[in-house]
C-alpha cells in the first residue's frame, strides 16, 4: 500500500517470478495501485523482465492493442477479479447458479430449514419426508404398517427470489491516491464483480467512476484504472466551465458526486430489475456541480455543491433506487464529510458507512447483500 500523498508508478519498481501466473498477480498489484500507467512503462525494463512480459501474452495475460500498447486481458481481468474476491471475502467456492435472498417467503427454489402443513398445491419436492414420518409414527403408534395421510405431510418453506441491478460508484479524484484508498476500492469493485459472475448470474452491476466528470467503466476500464493526477494546488478554487467548451485544460482531479448519481440513475432507469441500488466508495465531501449548463468547480466545499448534489440523491430516492455511502476515512476525522454522507443517508433512507480502506471490503459488501433482499418501488 503507498503511503505518499500522491505516488505514481515510474518503471522503477522491478517485478520478477518463476511462474506466468504469479508474475502476473505481481503485476496486477501494481495495477490495482497505479492503473494503466504500468502498462506504459513496462517495456523500458531488463532482458529478464522483458521475457517474463512475453510469456505473460503468450500465456494469455496480456496483449498488445492498436497502439502497440500492453493491455490486460479477459483472462488477466478474470484472474484478477477471483483474487479480489478470495483474498476479501474469503470465498472459494460458488455455486454454479447462484441466487441471492429478498427475505420473502413464497413459492421459491431455495429451501429453508423451517417447515409448514402440507397444503394442496405445494410442491410434492419440497415434502419433508423425515418429519412426515415422525408425524405418522405420533398418530398410529408402533403400529407394523404406516399409513401416511395428507395431514402428517409437512413441507420446507422457500423463500422468493429476485435480481437486482447495482451501480457502484468509484471515487477517482485526486485525494483517493493517498493511503492506497484506491487501490483497495478498486480491489473490492473486481470483487464485486467475480460475486456478480459467479453467484448471482440474473443480475447486472456497473461500474461508474467519478472525478471532475463520470463515465461507466468497462472491465477492462476498471482494472486499469487509477486516480486523476491532481495539477491544482491552490488553496481556494472557483472555476467555472460552459460544459460544451470543455476541453483537457480543465483539471480533473475534483469530486463531483452529483453527476456520477445522475449517470447511475440513468443507468438503473434503462433496468427491469426488482431491486436497484448505488453503493457510493468516496473519500471527500462534492467540490464539483454541473447547473444551467455550467460545471462549475468549488473548493474547499461549499453549500451550494452540497444542495446540487443531495437534489440529486433526492431524485435517486424518488426513483426507487437505495443508495449506500462508505466514506473513507484515514488521517483525521472528516466532520464535514461525515455530516453529507448522513444526509445522503437521510435523502435516500439508505445507511452510511465511516471506515478505514482496510475496512472497506466487510462494509461494500454488507451494503451490497443486503440492498437485494430489498423491494422498493417508487412513490
Amino acid at each position: 500500500m503507498a503511503m505518499f500523498e500522491y505516488s505514481a508508478w515510474d518503471g522503477s519498481k522491478p517485478f520478477t517470478s518463476n511462474e506466468s501466473a504469479q508474475t502476473f498477480d505481481a503485476l496486477a498489484e501494481y495495477l490495482l495501485e497505479y492503473g494503466k500507467n504500468t502498462l506504459r512503462h513496462i517495456d523500458a525494463s531488463t532482458e529478464r523482465e522483458n521475457e517474463l512480459l512475453l510469456q505473460l501474452v503468450r500465456d494469455g495475460f496480456l496483449e498488445r492493442d492498436v497502439e502497440g500498447q500492453f493491455a490486460v486481458t479477459a483472462r488477466g481481468i478474470r484472474r484478477m477479479q477471483d483474487r479480489a474476491l478470495n483474498d476479501l471475502f474469503q470465498i472459494h467456492s460458488r455455486a454454479a447458479n447462484g441466487r441471492h435472498e429478498c427475505g420473502m417467503r413464497g413459492d421459491g427454489h431455495d429451501r429453508l430449514d423451517d417447515t409448514k402443513p402440507y397444503h394442496y398445491g405445494d410442491p410434492v419436492a419440497h415434502v419433508d419426508i423425515q418429519e412426515s414420518l415422525k408425524n405418522s409414527m405420533a398418530r398410529q403408534g408402533c403400529a407394523n404398517e404406516l399409513h401416511i395421510s395428507e395431514d402428517d405431510l409437512v413441507v420446507h418453506e422457500t423463500e422468493l427470489q429476485t435480481n437486482c441491478t447495482t451501480v457502484l460508484l468509484l471515487d477517482m479524484s485526486g485525494s483517493m491516491a493517498r493511503y492506497g484508498k484506491f487501490q483497495q476500492a478498486k480491489r473490492v469493485a473486481m470483487a464485486l464483480q467475480a460475486l456478480v459472475r459467479g453467484r448471482f448470474q440474473g443480475d447486472s452491476l456497473h461500474t461508474v467512476g467519478f472525478f471532475t466528470y463520470a463515465s461507466k467503466l468497462t472491465e477492462r476500464q476498471l482494472a486499469e484504472s487509477a486516480p486523476k493526477p491532481v495539477t491544482v494546488f491552490d488553496h481556494r478554487v472557483l472555476l467555472k466551465v460552459p460544459i460544451d467548451q470543455i476541453d483537457e485544460s480543465v483539471p480533473e482531479h475534483f469530486t463531483n458526486i452529483q453527476v456520477g448519481l445522475q449517470l447511475a440513475r440513468r443507468i438503473l432507469g434503462r433496468s427491469t430489475s426488482a431491486n436497484k441500488q448505488i453503493i457510493c466508495i468516496t473519500d471527500g465531501e462534492p467540490t464539483a456541480y454541473a447547473e444551467g449548463g455550467q460545471l462549475v468547480l468549488a473548493y474547499p466545499p461549499n453549500e451550494r455543491t452540497a444542495l446540487a448534489t443531495l437534489s440529486e440523491v433526492r431524485r435517486c430516492s424518488q426513483s426507487g433506487i437505495r443508495i449506500s455511502t462508505v466514506a473513507l476515512i484515514e488521517d483525521f476525522f472528516y466532520l464535514g464529510l461525515k455530516n453529507f454522507v448522513e444526509q445522503m443517508a437521510r435523502l435516500s433512507r439508505g445507511i452510511a458507512v465511516y471506515c478505514d480502506a482496510a475496512n472497506l471490503s466487510g462494509f461494500v459488501f454488507d451494503s451490497f447483500m443486503k440492498g437485494r433482499r430489498s423491494r422498493r418501488h417508487a412513490g
